[in-house]
């Protein structure tokens, strides 16, 4: 059922790229988090699908890494720096702060 809250949700990229991913780790970032609260009646919340017209799929992409990465490392302590390109520094850091991460 699509009003269900799922084990996996899906962004998309501006670009149309989909990328599946735990709840658990989607919900790290503020924003996401808000558009799939099952309270705040946002259509992401019933489709546990969230579309970023200003996030393109390689940005996404090291997004969702990060996503991954932190959720794995949250209780850890020196944990090392993620590899991200240089390239797309100046990207992720506006993605991070629309999506609050």
């Amino acid at each position: 059922m699509a009003d269900q809250q799922t084990e996996y949700v899906t962004l998309v990229s501006s670009d149309g790229f989909e990328f599946k991913v735990l709840r658990s780790a989607a919900c790290l970032a503020g924003a996401i988090k808000r558009m799939l609260d099952p309270t705040s009646n946002f259509a992401e919340a019933v489709s546990n699908r969230c579309v970023f017209e200003n996030i393109n799929g390689v940005v996404l992409e090291k997004v969702c890494e990060y996503l991954y990465y932190n959720e794995k490392h949250k209780e850890s302590k020196d944990v090392p720096d993620m590899d991200i390109p240089p390239e797309l520094c100046l990207e992720l850091l506006m993605a991070a702060d629309y999506l609050d991460v």
